[in-house]
């Protein structure tokens, strides 16, 4: 775990990871909490959390890529819409950033 954080990539990964859990909690179980069981403490405390985790992971995505050199049309864009597919940045992981 700590050669990861060695390497953009690596922060990639996890921050990937950390934002893939926390789409996974926010969609399964944040947001049926908040439709139906009208509780909507945990998507008004994870609502925030998931979106700067977000909102790092595509920065993140951008300075891999650039720093890189990855093609927009081969490489970014699928990293960067994994991030808006529940269980996309755990298959992106394995099939892309795990082989860098």
């Amino acid at each position: 775990m700590i050669n990861l954080l060695k390497t953009k990539i690596g922060r990639l990964r996890v921050i990937g990871f950390l934002e893939g859990v926390s789409l996974l909690v926010l969609v399964f179980v944040a947001v049926p909490m908040k439709y139906y069981f009208d509780n909507p403490s945990l998507s008004k405390a994870l609502g925030p959390i998931h979106g700067s985790i977000f909102l790092l992971f595509l920065f993140n995505t951008i300075s891999v890529g650039v720093e890189h050199n990855w093609k927009f049309q081969t490489t970014t864009w699928k990293v960067i819409l994994s991030c808006f597919i529940p269980f996309g940045t755990f298959y992106i992981d394995h099939k892309i950033l795990s082989k860098l």
